[in-house]
């Protein structure tokens, strides 16, 4: 899915717990239903765009019958292959860029004395929680063909020396904003190592640069690889980013491909769609597996640490200007020129060359925003979305992981599993299965139209990401304190309630936050499950980003903003930790 840094810790405990015993548990009423149940949330929109995939037409309709006939068009329309051939190349693209990027903030940031350490890595991380659709807007606003930092490099130089509409420009941009994937892996690695050995290059005479790249980075070579492949799998589903810049030329992507099908047959071909959606997931759940096959090996790291895990951060010395200027161009790039390109439109009227700023400033795009019932009603629903559809997602993930906690049986692998699975969708394919679900259930069909549709699709798409926020809580709690509940003789329930759900109480409200913030900047998966009254910012942006509405775009957007900046700032105003 689209996913932030959504890396889901194995579920699995250790073999034995503390007192040497294997920790087999029987299986009990609540958990087989909890198990049963995110089942049939995960498998039956798979399986629908599965089912779909081999019919003639929509799966509703009564002459539909089974054919390979959706695979054979795909196959033989040349813009499939264009697709996938760019997507290929975003892909590696995207890794080319992002891999030693973030390695390299991240060794700036945990292992070196650069000051300002702890109120920039806010900073780096904010590329995550601002919707893609968003970044791309502030980018052609910024440095499209009228775009004001366009417009100085005309003046100074004549002409525009790039072109943000290229397939290269996608690749630049997508590798940029998704550095802080990499970061956040890295960097977590970097945390559990002692610094003996690269105190060691230091005092041998090895710069700052050199002990980063035969020390440092080498030692935590299987959290790189892990996020080299997640890297490459995101390639494949991001959607906001090549519709805003690869629409104009004609750049077409799998997941732009696949949006494109209604309109390049006239009518929406939900069994090309599906076909389409088949091969994306054929390509990325074998690299969703390939994440868990290298996450047993991505703590290598851990086993040649110091004895006590000892850190002293390297001093960089006249290569602390250097840092400082790695750090501040990404920022630079990735952070200040699109969200001011985005400001900058928010506030005029028109824009293009020989414009005065002064001349066309206006609040006239925030007042039709507020204008318009449709906008309104986008906001405040993103706003609950966020609110109370965050907090019960949170308690849904909650109740997958207590399901789990220090157990060690075939419910557990079970989840460990279907956890996964969601990540091998882009959330552009989630929402159309989980539209066809309510569309094909008689008693979930009223709901298709109402927030329960939209609430479900964010919390199946982002599944994994909130697994990984509980599963980091329940790890806080010592086993010995649920033993000792257990040793007095309350049960497994009364464990749960009186000692687990009270020690993770500050774990579930950061989890809240958290997912709050991924909520409000979410955008694909609510573009098939559009209707009235179920309106979000995400999906409306795409939706007003066709047709035209540049300023209501600018103007949302920054709102969208907002609202995302002001939960980052309750997130850390409470102490939450944005990394492992």
């Amino acid at each position: 899915m689209s996913s932030p840094t959504t890396a889901l810790p194995s579920l699995t405990p250790p073999r034995q717990d503390r007192a040497g015993r294997r920790a087999r548990l029987p299986f009990s009423t609540p958990r087989i239903a909890v198990v049963g149940l995110l089942a049939l949330v995960v498998l039956t929109p798979l399986l629908l765009i599965l089912y779909q995939s081999f019919l003639s037409g929509a799966f509703f309709l009564p002459g539909a019958h089974a054919t390979t006939a959706s695979f054979a068009f795909i196959f033989e329309d040349p813009d499939f292959y264009t697709a996938a051939r760019n997507s290929i190349l975003i892909a590696i693209g995207m890794a080319a860029i992002s891999l030693p990027l973030g390695s390299a903030l991240a060794f700036l940031m945990v292992r070196t004395d650069m000051p300002g350490r702890r109120w920039l890595e806010p900073l780096l991380l904010v590329p995550v929680f601002i919707s893609p659709v968003v970044l791309a807007f502030g980018y052609v606003v910024a440095m499209g063909p009228v775009g004001f930092i366009s417009a100085w490099a005309r003046q100074l130089l004549g002409d525009v020396p790039w072109n943000i509409y290229s397939l290269l420009s996608i690749a630049i941009v997508a590798g940029l904003t998704h550095v802080p994937h990499v970061y956040l892996y890295a960097s977590s690695a970097l945390r559990n190592l002692g610094s003996d050995v690269e105190e060691a290059a230091r005092i041998s005479g090895a710069n700052p640069l050199k002990v980063a790249l035969h020390v440092s980075v080498p030692l935590v070579a299987p959290a790189l690889l892990y996020a080299g492949v997640l890297i490459f799998f995101l390639g494949f589903e991001i959607f906001g980013l090549p519709l805003v810049l690869g629409d104009p030329e004609g750049h077409l992507v799998l997941t732009t491909y696949l949006y494109k099908l209604a309109s390049k047959l006239g009518t929406p071909a939900y069994h090309l769609m599906a076909a389409v959606a088949v091969c994306i997931i054929a390509v990325t759940l074998p690299l969703v597996l390939l994440q868990r096959a290298l996450l047993k090996h991505a703590n290598r790291y851990a086993s040649i640490k110091g004895k006590a895990a000892r850190q002293r951060p390297l001093m960089l010395g006249r290569w602390r200007f250097v840092a400082i200027g790695v750090v501040f161009t990404w920022l630079l790039f990735t952070v200040l020129i699109p969200l001011a390109g985005v400001t900058l439109r928010a506030f005029v009227s028109s824009w293009g060359e020989g414009v005065h700023i002064l001349e066309v400033l206006t609040l006239d795009n925030f007042r039709a925003v507020f204008d318009d019932g449709t906008m309104v009603r986008a906001i405040l629903n993103s706003i609950l979305i966020g609110t109370v559809g965050g907090g019960l997602a949170v308690a849904c993930y909650a109740a997958v992981g207590l399901a789990a906690h220090r157990k060690s049986d075939g419910l557990v692998r079970m989840i460990d599993y279907l956890v996964m699975t969601p990540r091998a969708v882009p959330g552009l394919l989630a929402g159309l299965a989980i539209f066809w679900v309510f569309l094909f259930v008689p008693f979930l069909n009223p709901a298709r139209s109402t927030l329960i549709s939209i609430w479900v699709a964010y919390t199946v798409v982002w599944l994994a990401y909130g697994m990984r926020l509980i599963q980091s809580a329940l790890l806080q709690v010592s086993p010995e304190l649920e033993e000792a509940a257990r040793l007095t003789g309350a049960s497994a329930r009364r464990v749960i309630t009186d000692v687990t759900l009270p020690l993770i109480r500050n774990g579930l409200l950061a989890s809240w936050l958290l997912v709050f913030m991924i909520f409000e900047r979410e955008y694909s998966t609510g573009v098939y499950l559009l209707s009235p009254g179920t309106e979000v910012i995400g999906s409306v942006l795409v939706s007003l980003m066709g047709a035209g509405a540049v300023e209501l775009v600018a103007a949302l957007s920054l709102i969208n903003i907002v609202l995302v900046g002001a939960g980052l700032a309750i997130a850390l105003r409470f102490g939450v930790k944005l990394h492992d």
